[in-house]
């Protein structure tokens, strides 16, 4: 439907020239780029872009932006490959034209990169020694970087599509490894139990296995992985007010449930395969802190989806724009993973890969970082009571994001979602015509602006005031945590200012339809 509101044919073709010119280049790439960021929309940037769905399709996100230029460079070298082109020369022209605008995406959104020099990563580069004679290949070393920790930096100048990191199948941790171990005759006859617990306890033991295959890989492997979950009562209790406080302790209940069902009776039953000194709480925790933020979902040739550890990729870092976007799917001709590029790093320069479309409460609770930048996927849920009229159908689901990453302020739009607008003016008026000038009009939309005001403002209330001075004295989940409360205050302060600036807006329009009515 978005292709077709842009003017777009869904079956779109593009029929290549014997000769091309500069001209021609450019006009033929603007569509198929327009084409591609709308087909490589995720939800949420679908539900966003409608306040501007009328216009031509320039920018959604860089994400979107890396991922459909990529896309069209995928179409062409498929093309290029199959050698029955008989326009050879204006494929490579319209490569080389859409790689110099990754390159240029990549300029723009350039992170700075501080290595810590005075870190020792003497573990890291013997478990890069391990990997490599097991097969792994990386153009990539560990450091540790200022703000991020352990990260991957770039050796040399990686261009787009080129392969940062290869780690064959042998040494990835699947639930393989569980089968052949001597507790799955056991874990096995628990009724309900999953294959990510059961690599949950055997990771717990597995990591003080001397004789490991992985022992240097969990040798590697940090002490505490410091996430949401491992938030102390002093840092829970600062998130109160937001959803990821409800987030966290259900979470946590749901991990002391789980370890509640699983011990002491599993140490008590089989002691020789569940020591009780390698299974207490908090080994557990540890065991799930490193399956929610180092595991990968990856496919392999026989098409099932698992859930594994990756060696040596869990050093790659997480960005809102990565350099690795495409990865977990089983190369069967190298019978590894390829980590490739989509879109240039330079020698010295941290290389990111993407977690996936997470906001930062989801990234607080499983990884424990805020991310840098504007993250498109920080929303908040809306929940609005309907009238009980049934004629008024709507999508159910409703978010707002900070009013910022909007580029349509003007009335009726405000930076504010449009499918939420739309919403609550039809449970205003349903009879009414929207975006129109009419006195009705207006005045039903003071209305929605002012209940839509009267909402944040009760949310803003909830977060309560900022209570925290000696940020770089506190611990580092109470620090975390007030720092997400800032970004959730940030964003509904925001939206009560699009509010504001709307009324002003729609009043002045308003004050005008009544002087000339008053004219005659």
């Amino acid at each position: 439907m978005l292709l077709q509101n842009k003017g777009f044919n869904p079956k779109k073709r593009v029929s290549l020239k014997s000769s091309s010119s500069p001209s021609w280049i450019s006009a033929t790439l603007k569509v198929m780029l327009q084409i591609a960021r709308i087909i490589h929309l995720d939800e949420v940037e679908l539900y966003f872009c409608q306040d501007d769905a009328c216009s031509p399709v320039e920018f959604y996100s860089p994400r979107n932006e890396v991922e459909a230029l990529n896309s069209i460079l995928s179409l062409l070298d498929i093309s290029n490959s199959s050698g029955k082109c008989l326009q050879m020369n204006v494929l490579q022209e319209l490569r080389e034209a859409i790689v110099s605008m990754i390159r240029d995406v990549r300029d723009n959104n350039c992170v700075k990169t501080t290595i810590l020099e005075n870190q020792s990563v003497d573990k890291e580069e013997c478990l890069l020694q391990w990997g490599e004679r097991n097969g792994m290949r990386t153009r990539l070393q560990i450091a540790y970087v200022e703000g991020a920790g352990r990260g991957s930096i770039a050796r040399e100048d990686l261009n787009v599509g080129d392969t940062a990191l290869e780690i064959p199948v042998s040494i990835v941790i699947s639930e393989e490894l569980v089968y052949t171990s001597d507790m799955f005759h056991i874990l096995e006859k628990i009724g309900g139990i999953s294959l990510e617990t059961m690599l949950l306890l055997w990771s717990m033991k597995e990591r003080h296995n001397c004789t490991s295959k992985f022992k240097i890989y969990f040798d590697a492997l940090p002490k505490n992985f410091n996430t949401g979950l491992s938030f102390g009562l002093d840092a829970i209790m600062a998130l109160e007010g937001t959803l990821l406080f409800e987030e966290i302790v259900q979470a946590k209940q749901h991990l002391c449930d789980q370890y509640g069902e699983l011990f002491p009776s599993l140490c008590d039953d089989h002691p020789d395969i569940f020591p009780r000194e390698l299974y207490t709480w908090e080994q557990f925790l540890w065991a799930c802190e490193l399956w929610y933020s180092n595991s990968m979902n990856v496919m392999f040739p026989d098409g099932k989806l698992r859930t594994c550890l990756i060696p040596i990729a869990g050093f790659l870092n997480h960005s809102l724009h990565p350099h690795i976007l495409q990865y977990g799917k089983v190369d069967t001709t190298a019978n590894s993973l390829k980590f490739r590029l989509s879109r240039p790093c330079s020698a010295g320069e941290q290389c990111f890969l993407s977690y996936g479309h997470f906001s930062s409460s989801h990234l607080i609770s499983f990884y424990g970082f805020l991310p840098q930048g504007d993250n498109p996927y920080d929303i908040i849920p809306v929940d609005i009571d309907a009238t009980e009229d049934d004629s008024i159908t709507s999508n159910s689901t409703h978010m707002v994001r900070g009013t910022w990453l909007s580029r349509n302020h003007n009335i009726f739009y405000y930076g504010l979602p449009l499918p939420l607008l739309d919403h609550l003016r039809r449970i205003q008026s349903p009879i009414l015509q929207y975006n129109t000038l009419l006195q009705a009009n207006l005045e039903n939309e003071m209305e929605v602006l002012g209940r839509l005001r009267s909402i944040f403002d009760c949310v803003m209330k909830n977060l309560g005031a900022v209570d925290l001075h000696d940020r770089e004295n506190t611990s580092w989940d109470v620090r975390l945590a007030v720092e997400f409360k800032d970004l959730q205050r940030r964003i509904i302060s925001s939206i009560l200012s699009s509010c504001d600036t709307g009324l002003k807006l729609v009043k002045n329009e308003w004050c005008r339809c009544l002087a000339e009515d008053s004219r005659g």
